[in-house]
């Protein structure tokens, strides 16, 4: 995987059922199937964490578009705004402060495991999106 992906990326973590429904919402709404996917606990999510030089944390979604990394909230509203539709209009909450934004992403990331079990295996992607898996 070389620098200046066509695509926007978006690294998850494969093994939350939280995760995976994001995900599965992103492939529903993505029209124009601009976006690919990888869990962070796969083989490529760990050559793009190395390559990007990030933290192999699992608590935080990750976003490469245009050869830049956005994590946690930045990476949620920019997805969003990649989406098309009204979910641009999402974009105007990068507007907040980081520190509010991420304190909310972290409140969710901490008690996902709560709210959706975690599933201990990856995620299966539909036949009809497994092309958008890396």
């Amino acid at each position: 995987m070389k620098a200046g992906h066509s695509h926007p990326i978006l690294l998850f973590d494969g093994c939350c059922n939280y995760c995976n429904y994001w995900v599965n919402f992103i492939i529903r709404h993505d029209k124009k199937k601009k976006f690919r996917f990888t869990p962070l606990q796969s083989e490529t999510g760990k050559k793009l964490l190395g390559q990007y030089n990030l933290s192999e944390k699992e608590e935080s979604v990750i976003l490469i578009c245009d050869d830049k990394v956005y994590q946690k909230s930045a990476a949620a509203l920019h997805a969003l705004n990649h989406l098309g539709g009204f979910y641009p209009l999402f974009y105007v909450f990068l507007l907040t402060p980081e520190f509010i934004r991420d304190f909310f992403y972290d409140f969710i990331s901490r008690n996902r495991h709560k709210w959706a079990e975690k599933n201990g295996r990856c995620i299966v992607p539909a036949e009809d999106a497994r092309d958008r898996f890396l």
